[in-house]
């Protein structure tokens, strides 16, 4: 990704002209939880007391939904957010989706997928796990993946926007610092650096 310009406030520019438009590319940091939350919950119910699964698999399905995302974020930031298209257009669209966040990383607003993204990239992995999974198995790995996309959501907007002290969440603070600041083409990985270790894109 090509670096022009970085900011180090919690500041933003204008992306696009119609205020209707414009107010769906800015989000609270809360809203994926109110609009996630009660998905999770409702997949969960529906596996123990309508599909009647199992502790063992619904645990087994929630956790590889969990891992399934952990891949997923890892190949959507290393090969959508930072794909460099060469047109004019590419490069607008790039910018809107993934490059204004580099030049503006500390922007509150703009540090969770908002829901106009969210929403249909949740529709078609829904869809492709009910492929996957067929409908008794898929409430359990749904739920999963959803927990995953919130862990990945909450913990971009805290290394951006909170006093970390654990060591884990610093050392994964410090590997999206790095990301942001010294080495774009590394460290892809947001919420854990695994994949950039399999990959060999750690910084």
């Amino acid at each position: 990704m090509e670096k022009l310009f970085q900011s180090n406030k919690d500041e933003t520019i204008r992306l696009f002209k119609s205020n209707f438009i414009e107010a769906f590319s800015r989000i609270h940091w809360s809203v994926p939880l109110f609009l996630y939350i009660p998905v999770v919950s409702f997949f969960l119910i529906k596996s123990i007391f309508i599909n009647h699964l199992s502790f063992v698999i619904i645990t087994s399905l929630y956790l590889s939904g969990i891992f399934s995302w952990s891949v997923l974020e890892y190949f959507l930031h290393r090969f959508v957010s930072h794909f460099e298209p060469k047109s004019k257009t590419g490069k607008k669209l790039s910018f809107i989706m993934h490059g204004i966040h580099h030049a503006y990383p500390n922007d509150s607003k703009r540090l969770v997928m908002p829901p106009s993204i969210s929403v249909p990239l949740g529709f078609i992995f829904y869809f492709l796990s009910l492929y996957l999974f067929g409908n008794l198995y898929v409430p359990p790995f749904y739920a999963g993946l959803v927990s995953g996309y919130l862990c990945y959501d909450m913990m971009h907007y805290a290394v951006h926007h909170s006093a970390i002290k654990n060591k884990l969440f610093l050392k994964i603070k410090t590997n999206h610092m790095k990301h942001h600041y010294q080495a774009p083409e590394k460290g892809y990985g947001v919420s854990q650096p695994i994949w950039d270790y399999v990959f060999r894109t750690r910084i």
